[in-house]
């Protein structure tokens, strides 16, 4: 029994010493989940969980190797954008000409329709106006 509680107690340093290790010689950007003295205070407090959530969730990711040959390691953006012939993402309407010209051939749309609905609105009225008239000649 003892000699099982001595491994156990082996396995346990030797798993919190290893995280330890890794976590503070790891880059401090790369650490994933939590801030590296958060990490240390877990790994040490909590052991052998924390450890293992270390291994776990807060080690930095390993490079991805992708199909075309070339390694992607995490924080690098995205491999798709690398590439010089690589369709950009949406362009603000601010910056993109033909949205401003399409706003230039809508906006005359939207004027001359103004423009037909205020002429149509005149007439209506001038129509109303002379029926009006026409009704208070007849009540005299």
């Amino acid at each position: 029994m003892f000699r099982l509680y001595s491994l156990f107690v082996l396995v346990d340093l030797a798993l919190l010493v290893i995280a330890l290790i890794d976590c503070l010689s790891a880059e401090e950007y790369a650490i994933r989940a939590l801030p590296r003295g958060l990490w240390v205070f877990l790994i040490l407090l909590f052991s052998p969980i924390g450890a293992i959530a270390w291994f776990v969730a807060g080690r930095p990711a390993r490079p991805v190797p992708l199909s075309n040959g070339t390694v992607w390691r995490p924080g690098a953006g995205f491999p798709e954008n690398q590439h010089p012939n690589a369709r950009r993402g949406p362009v603000a309407p601010d910056d993109d000409p033909e949205f401003l010209r399409g706003l230039a051939t809508s906006r005359t749309e939207d004027e001359n329709i103004m423009k037909s609905w205020e002429a149509d609105l005149r007439r209506r009225e001038d129509e109303l106006r002379r029926r009006e008239k026409d009704l208070d000649g007849e009540r005299d």
